[in-house]
C-alpha cells in the first residue's frame, strides 16, 4: 500500500469531515430514527475504509472502498 498510514489516505479525511458536518446539521432532528440511520451510514464510510486499510492484500483493500 502506498499509505503508511491511516490517517494518510485522503477518502478517509474526507469521510471524517463528512460525518462531522453532517451530523451538525441534523443534531436537532427530532426523527430519531432517520437521524440515526443517516448517521450510522456516514460513520460507516471512513470505517469500512479503516477496515480495508487493514487488510493484508491491495484487492481485499479496493474492496471495500
Amino acid at each position: 500500500m502506498a499509505f503508511e498510514k491511516l490517517e494518510d489516505i485522503i477518502g478517509w479525511q474526507k469521510a471524517q469531515i463528512f460525518a462531522c458536518e453532517l451530523y451538525q446539521v441534523i443534531r436537532n432532528s427530532k426523527d430519531y430514527t432517520f437521524r440515526n440511520q443517516i448517521l450510522g451510514a456516514s460513520i460507516s464510510i471512513s470505517t469500512n475504509i479503516a477496515e480495508g486499510y487493514d487488510r493484508q492484500f491491495n484487492k481485499e483493500f479496493v474492496r471495500f472502498l
